[in-house]
């Protein structure tokens, strides 16, 4: 009868290793937020966990930015607010696109401020516990400002708008919203907040009392163009499964669409759309082994990469090596900008398939 093994010895022989890893710093979040706190003060700083934590863990985040001293959250939805109120029982936590009509009793079990999106949800929750959203200009969400107007006046928790292009900082639409936010906040007793993470670096006029940032959080530059002003906090690596060299001129992954020459050396590494390499990459991108960068080859496959590894010395890659794709200085937004999207869709991209490990965020002082 053939032997089978158990998990637990398949485990620990490596078989299900996983063929990459999320190495996440909670002291660079933290560090982040502190930043951001510093630069922005008098205006408290709120942090936006939502998407799982912009797909780096909720949980983990979240508790260590609470320990830092945020008392503020924002998740997206109510299934978010839920698992963060288990979590963390002595802060706010506000949900920004969960409907309120039919969900009240949930709102109130988890202690969770309903963010009031349009005129169905100030009819269904008529108490001061809730965020006033109003539209200046996003064209997304929130109560237009002929509705705010009409609005008969009532307490808030807090009243927020958004800004649609606070990482152009040159673009007009900027101070068209803060001014028209300066207006319709001043008709309300509550704190004000306009300002994401770019849109703090607009300027005071714009940070008002709350400033609610994401991506700078988590390592994203809120200043593009410029040099980044946050500390990175992610690490991603994957795990080299083949190495091979062209004996004659050959195509590389599907649609034949990279030639190479004899001599080439090429490292299959085991990454790919299904973890969130984004396959619109495939022309640009590249990634780190033994500190040097090499060039991605071919497309993106759903769970391979192709590099050239020609500039390499022979031998110096092995299976089982680990290429750095985000880290050592080539970050999301690199990455991003090779498959012309942001920063934001990667990291919301990152599959379960990596191994995820944290560093640092304990007992983390104020």
């Amino acid at each position: 009868m053939a032997s089978r093994l158990s998990e637990a010895s398949v485990r620990g022989a490596g078989v299900l290793a996983p063929p990459g890893r999320l190495l996440i710093d909670l002291d660079a979040v933290v560090t982040n937020w502190r930043t951001l706190c510093d630069l922005a003060a008098p205006a408290a700083i709120a942090g936006v966990v939502k998407a799982d934590a912009y797909g780096l863990g909720m949980d983990q985040v979240a508790p260590a930015l609470r320990r830092a001293g945020c008392s503020l959250f924002f998740v997206a939805g109510l299934d978010e607010g839920a698992a963060l109120r288990r979590q963390l029982p002595d802060v706010e936590i506000a949900v920004l696109s969960a409907p309120v009509d039919g969900f009240q009793a949930i709102y109130r079990d988890y202690r969770l401020l309903p963010v009031l999106n349009h005129r169905g949800d100030l009819a269904a929750w008529p108490g001061d516990d809730a965020v006033l959203h109003i539209d200046t200009g996003m064209t997304r969400l929130g109560l237009d400002p002929a509705a705010v107007r009409a609005l008969e006046r009532r307490r808030f928790r807090l009243v927020m708008s958004h800004l649609a292009c606070a990482d152009e900082p040159e673009h007009g639409l900027n101070e068209a919203q803060r001014c028209l936010f300066a207006e319709l906040a001043a008709r309300f007793d509550a704190p004000a907040s306009l300002a994401n993470s770019s849109g703090i670096f607009l300027g005071s006029g714009y940070r008002f009392d709350i400033a609610r940032p994401g991506m700078a959080l988590y390592g994203l530059n809120p200043t593009p163009g410029l040099p980044s002003p946050m500390r990175p906090v992610l690490r991603l690596e994957a795990r080299v499964l083949q190495i091979r060299e062209a004996d004659r001129p050959l195509t590389v992954g599907y649609g034949a669409e990279a030639e190479i020459r004899p001599g080439q050396r090429l490292a299959t590494v085991a990454a790919g759309y299904a973890d969130g390499y984004l396959r619109a990459a495939s022309p640009g991108a590249g990634a780190l082994l033994h500190g040097r960068r090499v060039p991605l080859v071919g497309r993106v496959s759903m769970d391979t990469i192709v590099l050239d590894v020609t500039g390499l010395p022979p031998g110096s890659v092995e299976p089982g090596d680990w290429a750095v794709l985000i880290g050592e200085g080539m970050d999301a937004d690199d990455l991003a900008e090779a498959a012309g999207t942001i920063g934001y869709e990667f990291l919301t991209s990152l599959g379960a398939r990596y191994e995820r490990t944290y560093t640092g965020g304990e007992g983390a002082g104020a």
